[in-house]
């Protein structure tokens, strides 16, 4: 039996949704504890595991809960109920340029980002010219990174995660910013991270890169796992519902079109 990179038990999230500021002060000082807040629960009872060496893929429309389910297996929110375990370095790419300082330069970020990872400066200076070529920001390198585009800040990103000898890379949505040439850059150096043993979970609205990088996938609705199984299969079945969807809001439309013509 193969040993497990990440274990999602029972995971659920809860945020208080507040109307305003205020409402969350009229709340916090309350004496008669009265609610200013309404429940939104993000995940709800999301359970998998991941085998070391192995890469997921995690589907999903905007706000099914992926990027929080991401945030909690990396440690940046709490779970309301359930646990995480992970074993090894995780290197993330969540939202972009988390973990950078925008005043910066892009070379000194590499050297934060490195320090948080737990690597050693030589370490770190070993490995800044890699990122450097990787990233091909030019100039912009030893530049503050409040200059730069939201395709750079990507780059540079992906550039410092994959190459901080992670055992657990999570990806989120990091190859759609940037040029084709970027992105195709990303995959065969994703698929070399595979190749050395690296556990990945992957997140994006491409069903063909998870059904090219992945071998098993979840596919996510409103926080809770609706479909789990190999990446294709999981894929195909979103495709499906992603049509079904758009069937049921073209109805109205042609109806309403249908309904002129005869007047007409």
């Amino acid at each position: 039996m193969k040993e497990r990179a990440i274990l999602v038990s029972n995971i659920s999230k809860r945020f208080r949704i507040y109307k305003s500021p205020k409402d969350r002060l009229k709340e916090a000082i309350s004496f008669t504890k009265r609610q200013y807040h309404k429940e939104f629960w993000a995940l709800r009872g999301v359970s998998f595991s991941l085998e070391k060496g192995a890469t997921m893929g995690i589907l999903g429309i905007n706000g099914s809960g992926k990027s929080t389910l991401l945030k909690i297996i990396c440690g940046y929110l709490l779970p309301t109920g359930g646990g995480v375990r992970t074993e090894g370095r995780i290197s993330s790419i969540l939202e972009l340029g988390t973990g950078f300082n925008r005043d910066f330069t892009g070379r000194e970020n590499v050297i934060l980002y490195g320090g948080l990872m737990g690597l050693s400066k030589g370490l770190i200076a070993e490995k800044m010219p890699i990122v450097e070529e990787f990233a091909d920001v030019e100039d912009f390198f030893d530049r503050p990174m409040r200059l730069y585009s939201s395709g750079m800040y990507a780059r540079l990103a992906f550039a410092c995660t994959i190459h901080m000898d992670p055992a657990i890379l999570i990806i989120d949505e990091a190859l759609s910013v940037g040029d084709m040439a970027f992105q195709h850059k990303c995959i065969d150096r994703i698929k070399k991270l595979q190749e050395t043993g690296v556990t990945i979970l992957f997140v994006s609205h491409s069903i063909g890169a998870v059904k090219s990088l992945c071998q098993n996938a979840i596919l996510l609705d409103k926080g809770r796992v609706i479909k789990e199984g190999r990446a294709e299969d999981v894929a195909n079945y979103y495709h499906g519902l992603l049509a079904q969807r758009e069937q049921k809001k073209a109805r109205p439309v042609s109806r309403l079109l249908a309904r002129l013509k005869k007047q007409s």
